[in-house]
């Protein structure tokens, strides 16, 4: 059992080596959105990632030639690490939280979206106008709307669209024009919709609401990848706790390795004091 923990641990950290990946990777998928460019959420993931990857490695020495003192570093960062990707999980929950998932529109296989179905803070940040126009700008450089430019009426009845097709390149459904203009008392987004291929609803609430609809849907799955990659990260760190305790009693108690440890004096030998042993020294 000495070194069973210490074992473990090297293990672990190397299949924390491996989980360090998916983090990695996290961010990376994230910089894929195009339409949405999170590089404000991505830059957490990948920052996060690379640490547990060298702090993976650290432990990885530490356990395996008990080196105490990387130990000792190793935990002090691991549990930092399990701090912030505890933040970073509650963070995801309460983007990935709320009403959200649209509200259906008969006949259509799409869903609509609304900015009141998410978090205060959520609405705040994409009405700021320096964060929507870079939003906006990645949304243009996606083409998500040149996609669906030549669909007909009755390829809006019979095909899905996604969060911002919904919300950016189209008006709302209940608006209704009469040779172009808008019928009085309806949605302000309907007063917002232009048919100009560079204007559309990109200024309608309900094409932030499209954004901010999928960025919960990647949120929502980064999430889930977060609470695996954090149940297990508590793990290793409890195994880790006893690793350090190992190296730590094989510094202070075993100074010149466990393997050296001084042999009993054959005085003290069990063996001497049976009777039967005892004749048998008295007769050589």
């Amino acid at each position: 059992m000495y070194r069973f923990s210490n074992t473990v641990i090297g293990y672990l950290n190397l299949l924390t080596l491996l989980a360090s990946i998916p983090i990695i990777g996290g961010g990376l998928w994230l910089a894929r959105s195009s339409a949405t460019c999170e590089s404000l959420l991505q830059t957490p993931l990948l920052v996060l990632g690379f640490v547990v990857l060298l702090v993976s490695l650290a432990g990885f020495a530490g356990a395996c030639f008990n080196v105490a003192w990387a130990l000792w570093l190793y935990l002090l960062v691991m549990l930092f690490l399990i701090a912030a990707l505890l933040s970073l999980t509650a963070f995801g929950f309460a983007v990935a939280g709320g009403s959200g998932g649209g509200v259906e529109v008969p006949g259509r296989l799409y869903h609509e979206y609304h900015l009141d179905d998410y978090s205060r803070w959520l609405r705040r940040r994409i009405t700021e106008p320096r964060y929507w126009r870079a939003v906006m700008a990645c949304v243009l450089a996606s083409k998500t709307c040149a996609k669906i430019a030549l669909w007909t009426p009755l390829d809006y009845l019979q095909r899905d669209l996604s969060p911002i097709q919904s919300g950016c390149c189209k008006p709302p459904t209940s608006c209704t024009y009469t040779a172009g203009i808008p019928v009085a008392a309806q949605d302000e987004d309907c007063y917002r919709w232009n048919n100009a291929a560079n204007i559309l609803c990109y200024d309608c609430d309900s094409c932030k609401a499209g954004v901010l609809e999928q960025v919960r849907m990647d949120w929502h799955k980064l999430t889930i990848l977060n609470v695996v990659v954090l149940v297990f990260l508590i793990a290793v760190y409890s195994v880790g706790c006893c690793a350090f305790r190992n190296a730590r009693r094989a510094e202070f108690e075993y100074p010149y390795g466990p393997s050296r440890m001084p042999k009993a004096h054959p005085l003290w030998d069990e063996s001497w004091w049976r009777p039967r042993d005892r004749r048998a020294q008295l007769y050589r």
